[in-house]
């Protein structure tokens, strides 16, 4: 994956990048909450559908960012193979493995998840890439009141994660210059990748420490603060929070009016 993945981009110069972090934020979380709460593919297309033709609008190439993040969509079409195998089976069967099958039921429940993920993978990335973790930092401290641990702690995960693929590309090459992962086969690739991620979990976990003593030491949370910027917001925030809701309202009705509509706990 590409080292600027998280990085400064373009899309923060789109205009869905000019929107306020807090709106894009608040955004985000409702399309995943009505994602995750369907279990039905119909609502979960016409979702990922209309979410599609948004950030085409807004600015964005929804099918390029989903190739940049090339190994969200592996994990997400193993995630729709393991529900095809694991889940009840109902309906005609369509493979038949003899240890194992897969059916029209159990298919139709594999291709709804992979459709709700890819329903939520696709505002998340679009927040990720777009928004600039102080200015998510001063309207979720200013705007929603939030406690300034849990604020400090979303602007330090979100600064960070470019940095963890950045790390994860620095360990990769330095692998390679030492003559590890070449020629290897599958297995011998999955085995140095499982390496890499336990010496990426590790740098993590000491950056984790080092950041946490540091903004302890600097006195981050402990009181009243003063803020160098305000959150701005605009009509395009409330376009954009209007447009999110009508995403839902239409992916849940189109389900409703076809009689397909079922909740997680249906």
């Amino acid at each position: 994956m590409n080292t600027d993945f998280f990085g400064p981009s373009a899309e923060r110069n789109s205009w869905f990048g000019g929107l306020n972090a807090g709106v894009k934020c608040v955004v985000t979380v409702v399309l995943i909450l009505a994602a995750i709460l369907i279990k039905d593919p119909v609502s979960a297309t016409v979702m990922l559908v209309l979410e599609l033709v948004g950030f085409t609008v807004v600015g964005f190439r929804p099918v390029n960012l989903l190739a940049r993040a090339w190994p969200i969509l592996v994990a997400v079409a193993s995630t729709g193979w393991s529900v095809a195998i694991l889940v009840n089976k109902t309906g005609p069967v369509i493979l038949d493995f003899g240890v194992n099958s897969i059916t029209q039921g159990s298919l139709a429940a594999a291709v709804s998840m992979m459709l709700r993920s890819l329903a939520m993978v696709l505002p998340t990335f679009a927040f990720v890439l777009s928004t600039d973790p102080t200015d998510l930092g001063d309207s979720l401290a200013q705007t929603f009141r939030l406690p300034a641990r849990f604020v400090l702690a979303a602007l330090a995960a979100l600064r960070l994660v470019g940095i963890l693929f950045g790390e994860w590309n620095t360990l990769g090459q330095a692998r390679r210059a030492r003559g590890l992962g070449a020629g290897q086969g599958p297995l011998g690739r999955i085995k140095t990748g499982a390496g890499q991620a336990f010496a990426l979990m590790v740098q993590a976990i000491r950056r984790g420490s080092r950041l946490a003593v540091t903004m302890e030491a600097r006195g981050f949370g402990t009181g009243k603060r003063s803020w160098a910027r305000v959150p701005a917001y605009s009509r395009r925030d409330a376009y954009v929070a209007v447009a999110a809701a009508v995403i839902v309202a239409c992916a849940y009705g189109v389900s409703l009016g076809l009689g397909t509509l079922r909740f997680l706990w249906q």
